[in-house]
């Protein structure tokens, strides 16, 4: 079945301006080039309903300048005064976060500043910075509140400007496998999905059968969110039914960062994007456990993606991903924080014999990310005193009750490992005990390609990789199920066990896509470093939003390579968060849960600071009985198992298409032109404003900057050799420039015994702020004299350090024999050299190239050249230049006349 051309849906509202009358609220957006608006009007006078008119009409830039000046015009005191505008401007933004309404009437939140923070195909994934309240009813029919002062900061407690993501073509909320899946589907079914939408407005092309729905068309793409991640859901609510789409911006909560890869030049993109759950959020220890959906407190994806920055379509470049999962115990239990004590003792709430909370939980995952699902329990197993084991043995009896009814080949897989046990015995190696878990999960899972197997490696096939999972189609590799981490805070042993998976996971997807020759990645290269770091700011984000503190323990610490400095900061890090969960939880669960619309305000009912807990509010069937229970046995939904391995999302039946919202258009217009999006033409660019020119590259800051130095980012390094320690020391940046000059002539690096292990830390040392160069590879002296600085260096250095290699003492007979031939070349080129001087004083300029032989070795002559052949097509391209020249116009063809009404259409139209 043939797969139609497809591209992802680009908003066309991605600028705002917001226009204020003393009735009316005037929301213009337009598209970044400024050529289509469209207009929101939003009522004031109504003092607590929402009353939003969107004419569903496109504007152009003159039809919306006359429709302004209508409305000043009509909306002066006074007709034709100029002094006192009826319209006035009050304030621009980038995107709407919703509309929310506590006792009073409307705000809208309006996104004022954001920063580019990713690139995947093209597609820019942005950060708040910073958002703008408005309150919509005017000062005439405001009616106040004591209490709404309050609701107001409580609501503001949330941090819009940290860690929110958005982006206006690319679905944060589901994962790179699906957005890829959806634009393959087959032809018939976009066919028959496509809504015939037209708008009203003159065409001066209609006569000529050119239109939209007709020719080379190319279907746009709109998939619905997945609200699990969504955290302005139930700030849209109200209005997203009434407007356009293009209004409706989803934004996630997480983490998301990029780096460039640069392999001998070659630009990879590894990027990683944390989606938390909107679901049971909250804070550390007032968030344990699972309610009674199935959705659990500190549930996060994690998704790595890898992709070929050289080539940014979807349809022709290279992708890949990997996505596995973190969240707290599908179990009813919770911890007393009123005991004031550092590790509160673990309660088992509710008895569970049928595992319902655990189904309901898995039942997700099976939907969403098929199987096999593995569990990779982190909790303590010998206890002195019974705390983290209760855990684990409620864990896996509902493991074990629910694969009872499963089939056996998609059974959930439990992986008990003691982390902290192995972590305080000297003679194991906890990292490369993770290495083994997670080359066997990765084997199981697969991880998600769109190209096939590349032909070097049908032709040398790799052990490793001949016995991978997942699923295998005929345009790449699909991921089968998702590894779920897991201990008590899922925070720190969490983070260090999926940079394991990630690392392993990384390896693959590198060699899928033909950049290294075999699955494996060792520590201390440049592209492991990096992912490290990215990694380690991934797992700072999460602990700070759930924690209220950094990681305590990160990948040195289990490598046993961090510092003895690093201890302090871990102890810090340990009030900190004890500090954050006895005293600032409690109020910034309360602004979570107002943010999310879980408690919503209303006349006659209690407060939000007035209620004991917020058990109730988030365990719905403690306020009424549900009226269907699920089966004991069955536990699964409908459906769901038939399709596996397969996730049911990603499967092509009625209920998905049902959330896709499909439309045609042709491969000019700009709502699926990415060329247009990413490179934006109508604009100037910076390259200081450049996004993937300020990125974290491994050549620039992990290589190391020693001459002759292997530049591939897969060798290993020692613990010296590495760009971050030299550009780490921020204070001395007169030395960094120093240092980077004198790079090409400085002595040979220290051995690996005399560098101490507190180099590998990149935040430098207490050495290295005194103002001494860091252990890099360029041990420089520099001595301030005034506004002279002397430079004193090894002036002896061996062949080795100075070109890379080492010159042999006698030469082979084969480079002498290309020696002897470089030799009669340069005197070849001497004689034709003289003889042309005399050759030009007799004959005239245009016989002076003359095409012969001049040297005895014949095919490595300088000067016996072939001139170029012109295709055919090219001959014609020429040909028609010459002719319109003289006159003679080629009639237009039909690309041609496509080509010209999109230009008149944005142009003029």
């Amino acid at each position: 079945m043939p797969v139609a051309a497809a591209a992802p849906l680009i908003s066309s509202v991605q600028k705002l301006v917001l226009y204020e009358t003393r009735a009316r609220y005037f929301l213009v957006g337009s598209n970044p080039a400024e050529t289509k608006y469209r207009v929101l009007k939003i009522d004031r006078t109504e003092p607590k309903d929402l009353v939003i008119i969107d004419d569903k009409h496109v504007y152009t830039q003159q039809e919306v300048r006359e429709l302004l000046g209508r409305l000043d015009l009509g909306n002066r005191t006074k007709m034709g005064q100029k002094g006192s505008s009826g319209l006035s401007r009050a304030v621009s933004a980038f995107g709407i976060v919703g509309f929310v309404r506590f006792l009073e009437g409307y705000y809208i939140v309006l996104i004022t500043k954001r920063r580019k923070m990713a690139d995947i195909g093209g597609h820019a994934i942005y950060k708040i910075e910073d958002t703008n309240m408005i309150y919509i009813p005017n000062d005439s029919v405001r009616v106040s509140h004591p209490d709404e002062a309050r609701y107001l900061r409580i609501f503001q407690n949330v941090d819009l400007s940290s860690n929110f993501y958005f982006s206006y073509s690319y679905d944060l909320s589901h994962s790179l496998q699906y957005n890829l899946t959806v634009l393959r589907m087959p032809l018939e079914t976009l066919k028959t999905e496509t809504t015939q939408t037209r708008q009203e407005s003159f065409d001066i092309f209609e006569d000529e059968g050119l239109s939209t729905q007709g020719g080379s068309g190319v279907f746009g793409i709109c998939s619905k969110p997945y609200e699990k991640y969504v955290w302005n859901a139930k700030l849209l609510e109200a209005v997203r039914t009434a407007v356009h789409r293009d209004w409706l911006l989803y934004i996630i909560h997480g983490f998301c960062g990029q780096s460039k890869l640069l392999i001998y030049g070659r630009p990879i993109y590894v990027t990683l994007i944390a989606r938390r759950s909107s679901k049971f959020a909250g804070t550390r220890f007032l968030k344990r456990g699972a309610n009674c959906e199935g959705d659990v407190a500190n549930e996060v994806e994690t998704e790595q993606i890898l992709y070929d920055a050289s080539v940014m379509s979807f349809s022709a470049g290279s992708y890949s991903s990997y996505v596995q999962v973190r969240g707290s115990v599908p179990l009813y239990w919770s911890q007393d924080i009123s005991t004031m004590m550092p590790k509160p003792p673990i309660t088992l709430d509710q008895a569970d014999p049928y595992a319902h909370v655990a189904a309901l939980h898995f039942d997700q995952m099976l939907q969403r990310f098929g199987s096999p699902i593995i569990i990779l329990n982190l909790v303590k197993e010998r206890e002195k005193r019974k705390h983290e084991r209760i855990l684990s043995e409620e864990l896996v009896a509902a493991v074990t009750y629910l694969n009872q009814f499963l089939p056996p080949e998609h059974a959930i897989i439990y992986i008990p490992w003691d982390m902290a046990k192995y972590t305080k015995s000297k003679l194991c190696n906890v990292l490369d005990r993770l290495n083994v878990i997670a080359e066997s999960v990765v084997k199981k899972t697969g991880f998600f390609v769109n190209r096939p197997d590349s032909y070097c490696s049908i032709l040398r096939p790799d052990e490793k990789w001949n016995e991978l999972g997942g699923c295998v189609v005929s345009t790449g590799r699909l991921q089968t199920g998702v590894l779920r981490t897991n201990c008590v805070d899922c925070l720190d042993r969490t983070n260090t066990a999926q940079f394991m998976v990630g690392k392993c996971a990384l390896a693959y997807q590198l060699y899928s896509l033909g950049l290294i020759d075999k699955p494996n990645l060792q520590f201390d290269t440049d592209a492991v470093r990096l992912f490290e770091e990215l990694y380690e700011d991934h797992g700072d984000t999460l602990s700070l939003q759930y924690g209220g503190s950094q990681l305590v323990h990160r990948v040195k610490t289990y490598r046993k390579i961090a510092p003895w400095t690093q201890h302090s900061k871990d102890i810090m890090q340990t009030l900190s968060r004890y500090y954050s969960n006895a005293f600032s939880d409690a109020d910034r669960q309360d602004s979570i849960n107002l943010f999310l619309g879980v408690f919503k305000p209303a006349e006659g009912k209690p407060h939000l600071w007035e209620l004991p807990t917020d058990f109730y509010l988030h365990h719905k069937n403690t306020l009424g009985l549900l009226q269907t229970r699920q089966s004991y046995t069955y536990w699964w939904t409908t459906g769901v198992l038939k399709h596996l391995p397969l996730p049911f999302d990603e499967v092509t039946c009625a209920e998905n298409r049902r959330k896709l919202t499909v439309k045609k258009f042709h491969k000019y217009e700009e709502e699926i032109d990415i060329h247009n999006e990413f490179f934006r033409p109508y604009e100037l660019s910076s390259f200081d404003e450049t996004f993937c020119l300020a990125m974290t590259n491994s050549t620039r800051d992990f290589m190391p900057k020693n001459v002759g130095i292997d530049a591939s980012p897969f060798t290993v390094r020692k613990p010296d050799e590495t760009g971050k320690s030299v550009l780490g020391n921020k204070n001395n940046r007169e030395e960094t420039v120093l240092q980077r000059k004198t790079a090409a002539s400085a002595p040979p690096p220290p051995s690996e015994e005399a560098v101490s292990s507190s180099s590998e830390d990149d935040s430098g040392t207490d050495k290295e702020d005194e103002g001494a160069v860091s252990q890099r590879s360029t041990p420089v002296k520099v001595t301030d004299t005034g506004d002279n600085t002397k430079i004193t260096e090894n002036v002896v250095q061996s062949t080795k350090d100075v070109y890379g290699v080492n010159l042999s003492d006698i030469p082979s007979e084969d480079d002498l024999t290309i020696y002897a031939r470089f030799v009669q070349l340069g005197q070849s080129q001497h004689k034709q050299d003289k003889g042309s001087q005399q050759f030009c004083s007799k004959h005239t300029l245009d016989k002076v190239i003359n095409l012969i032989p001049i040297s005895s070795f014949s095919q490595d002559n300088i000067y016996e050249v072939q001139p170029p052949r012109a295709d055919r097509k090219s001959i014609e391209i020429f040909h028609a230049h010459i002719q319109a020249g003289r006159g003679n116009m080629q009639p237009l063809g039909r690309d041609d006349f496509l080509m010209y009404r999109e230009y008149i259409r944005n142009r003029y139209m």
